[in-house]
């Protein structure tokens, strides 16, 4: 049966962050700022490890394909919540919805398996060094790239199957800036507890499930680095600082907001504008800040470019 036939829903209404107008201004500025400088970092580190051929392959493709990521995830709904921050009616087109869906839960699935395979990278870097070039080949990484594209499309599918056929055909006002299922199923015009839960649980699972073995392989990395040499376990941690800090970041507000939902929508409004403005921007400052060799090579980037720029 067409869609159409059975739903009379052809947009959906966003409530917005606030209606308080000094509220709105201060959410306009830090949201723009935080945005812009996202995509500053994140195209800055893609940019540098595609032109600097001093730094290693495996671990540095797969931060320039996280930075990748990242600028699609804060382009999904940032762009969007910033342009509706002063508007009093704030609308997106059934089929726009259904899009923001899709790309947030690609998106959400590429990164959760980029962060495992970074997680693999920094495991053999520091428990198998002389193995390190052989184990993470450009055929692995290639393969840890391909992976993750194909888990994102296929838990995109999956989370979407559940509500293709859905009928809308009463509320169509969301209390959020942004679309998602679990809202979104709650407008349907059918009991919808059971589908609820089953969304829930599927991305919960996958989330827990995810931050567990990352958790596990930090855990195996600082016992195995603990036995050989205990001198040697600063320089490990110091190492994987960066990344357990952007695990945390990432995986944080989503299995709190999968694993216990809240009855806040306020709680739930600032999880996700964390999740979808600022881990974006914190990413690529946390895999810099302490990365010497990452900025020199920014540094030498930087200078690459003035330099072009002056002689054109």
């Amino acid at each position: 049966m067409d869609r159409a036939n059975h739903s009379v829903v052809s947009e959906f209404v966003f409530l917005g962050l606030s209606n308080s107008w000094e509220i709105q201004l201060v959410l306009f500025v830090f949201s723009s700022m935080f945005y812009v400088a996202s995509m500053m970092g994140n195209s800055l580190i893609m940019l540098t490890v595609t032109l600097d051929p001093h730094l290693p392959f495996p671990m540095y493709f797969l931060l320039a394909n996280l930075s990748f990521i990242d600028l699609g995830g804060s382009s999904i709904a940032s762009p969007m919540m910033i342009y509706d921050i002063f508007r009093k009616r704030k609308v997106i087109s059934f089929g726009g919805c259904i899009s923001q869906i899709f790309f947030i839960h690609v998106i959400g699935g590429v990164e959760m398996v980029l962060l495992i395979a970074m997680a693999f990278d920094r495991y053999v870097a520091i428990c198998k060094p002389l193995h390190y070039l052989t184990i993470m080949s450009p055929r692995t990484c290639i393969f840890f790239l391909v992976s993750a594209w194909m888990f994102g499309l296929i838990h995109s599918v999956i989370q979407l199957a559940f509500v293709v056929n859905l009928q809308f055909c009463g509320p169509n006002v969301l209390d959020s800036f942004y679309c998602d299922l679990p809202q979104l199923i709650k407008l349907a015009c059918t009991d919808t507890y059971r589908l609820e839960f089953m969304v829930t649980a599927n991305s919960g699972f996958i989330s827990v499930g995810s931050f567990f073995i990352l958790i596990i392989s930090y855990i195996v990395i600082i016992v195995t680095v603990q036995k050989h040499s205990s001198a040697g376990l600063s320089k490990a941690l110091s190492t994987l600082s960066a990344h357990i800090t952007v695990v945390v970041l990432f995986f944080g507000p989503l299995i709190f907001s999968y694993t216990w939902p809240s009855s806040s929508t306020h709680l739930d409004k600032f999880l996700a504008i964390f999740d979808g403005v600022l881990t974006p921007f914190l990413n690529p400052v946390i895999y810099t800040f302490r990365n010497q060799e990452m900025k020199v090579a920014m540094w030498r980037v930087c200078r690459q470019l003035v330099r072009y720029m002056k002689i054109s």
